[in-house]
């Protein structure tokens, strides 16, 4: 059974990676370029402290896309198995993944938090409305 809903959802998980290998890509050379002593006993405030803000940004987005988009994977599943795949919700499924993409750029590259904020909350808008057509069906 194909169901078009899951492609955004995919997609998401699939950037996750992406943030996650960007990530490790950026990390692993700047602990060594700072020579930085992975202390077990050490807090992760006093990690980060010794890694350069460019390179904290892409962790700080990949544990972003472990929080409000696990809800947008139970709703976009939720829709899938009640049969909503409709055009208008997987609109707004890749709609949803398009406006994390842009918010994970904006706060690895450049991080203004206005943008970042602009981009969340019309994320966040798109994911209610998901949920709303969702509680909809299944209520």
């Amino acid at each position: 059974m194909h169901n078009p809903i899951l492609a955004p959802l995919v997609t998401l998980v699939l950037w996750t990676f992406v943030m996650w290998a960007w990530l490790y890509a950026t990390r692993i050379p700047a602990i060594r370029k700072n020579k930085i002593i992975l202390d077990p006993q050490g807090t992760k405030e006093e990690f980060n402290a010794q890694i350069p803000a460019q390179t904290r940004w892409k962790a700080d987005n990949y544990n972003h896309l472990m929080e409000q988009p696990t809800l947008f994977y139970a709703v976009t599943l939720t829709l899938a198995l009640v049969d909503a795949d409709s055009g208008l919700n997987t609109g707004l499924a890749w709609l949803y993944v398009g406006l994390r993409i842009a918010h994970s750029l904006v706060q690895a590259i450049i991080n203004v938090i206005i943008f970042r904020f602009v981009l969340f909350m019309a994320a966040s808008l798109v994911l209610l409305v998901l949920a709303i057509r969702a509680a909809f069906l299944v209520f």
